[in-house]
């Protein structure tokens, strides 16, 4: 039944994509799926994108076309990767991460675009309201907890004073998080210390002084600092500074612990988006998905061993741990 279900589906979406043209000739859509840079998250998204695709009966040179894009981590590259997508006529731009789909809003008037892990799309300027965008733009949110990751934080550092903040200033997501962590700490008593970077090696270097003046650091889903995952976490763990993030890719990469959804999620919600949309559903009544709730808690064994923490009873026995070896 699945596989008679599927078929049926990549009929279905055959017929209804598959246009001609004057000259008879057959016209397969073309999906632009650009991200600001190559790392774990974005990586994940995109693949679970291009997977639930495929699931829903598209087929990747049969039935639709993707355009992958990848800026470099350079935003200056977006503007010539969203004006690509125009030339070609894309039926869809999908634009991962918040960066991008500030570019892709621009664009937006000619094109349908379905943003993916965009923590604030109204503070970003890409929608009027997470109910009613209001343009040709919809998508999926990757809202950070702030607050829930703190708590972690408390629940393995009850002694901890000081948080460093660690991101590129120069991301709106990670203003938008900053803006959340200096409400808790202010609430809780802590002290916030923050450490800027526009790229891998200010940022090792605001790390390397955080660490000597905080109890804990923390750093949202900023790309900047997920591309650099790998170098920042040991530079954490080489000071024996627990190091909390904001999405379960970087947990992945080296960090201590994060609350949060899984980004698996956010590609598949992404793509039944988009095939909405292929199918005559305008972006403007789309309502933005955003991931709250049912929330995971990831944890890095080998971390929590370097640094010689023991996870509390009651996290333990949570039947949402993840345990990252």
């Amino acid at each position: 039944m699945k596989a008679l279900s599927k078929l049926m589906a990549a009929i279905m979406a055959s017929s209804l994509l598959f246009g001609c043209s004057s000259s008879g000739s057959t016209e397969i859509p073309t999906i632009g799926v650009a991200q600001l840079v190559s790392h774990t998250s974005l990586n994940t998204i995109r693949d679970a994108f291009t997977d639930q695709m495929e699931e829903l009966g598209y087929e990747d040179g049969e039935n639709i076309n993707y355009d992958f894009a990848d800026a470099s981590g350079q935003t200056s590259n977006l503007n010539s990767i969203m004006s690509q997508y125009q030339d070609e006529d894309a039926a869809v731009v999908v634009a991962i991460a918040t960066p991008t789909a500030q570019a892709a809003a621009n664009i937006s008037e000619d094109i349908p675009v379905v943003f993916s892990a965009v923590s604030d799309p109204v503070g970003a300027g890409l929608v009027d309201s997470l109910e009613e965008p209001g343009g040709n733009i919809t998508g999926t949110s990757d809202e950070v907890q702030v607050d829930q990751i703190l708590d972690l934080a408390l629940q393995l550092v009850p002694d901890a004073k000081t948080v460093g903040f660690l991101y590129n200033a120069s991301e709106a997501n990670s203003v938008s998080n900053l803006a959340s962590a200096k409400e808790y700490c202010d609430q809780n008593g802590l002290t916030l210390i923050e450490g800027t970077g526009s790229n891998l090696t200010e940022l090792q270097s605001s790390a390397s002084v955080l660490c000597e003046q905080v109890d804990v650091l923390f750093a949202p889903n900023d790309n900047t600092v997920a591309s650099g995952m790998a170098a920042l976490s040991q530079i954490a763990l080489d000071a024996q500074t627990p190091f909390f993030v904001g999405a379960d890719s970087m947990v992945n990469d080296g960090g201590l612990g994060t609350v949060g959804i899984d980004y698996e999620e956010l590609g598949i919600e992404t793509a039944n988006m988009v095939d909405e949309i292929l199918n005559g559903e305008k972006p403007s009544a789309m309502s933005v998905k955003v991931f709250k709730d049912d929330l995971n808690i990831y944890i890095n064994q080998s971390a929590l061993d370097s640094l010689g923490l023991t996870l509390p009873e009651d996290i333990q026995n949570n039947e949402r741990l993840v345990i990252v070896e």
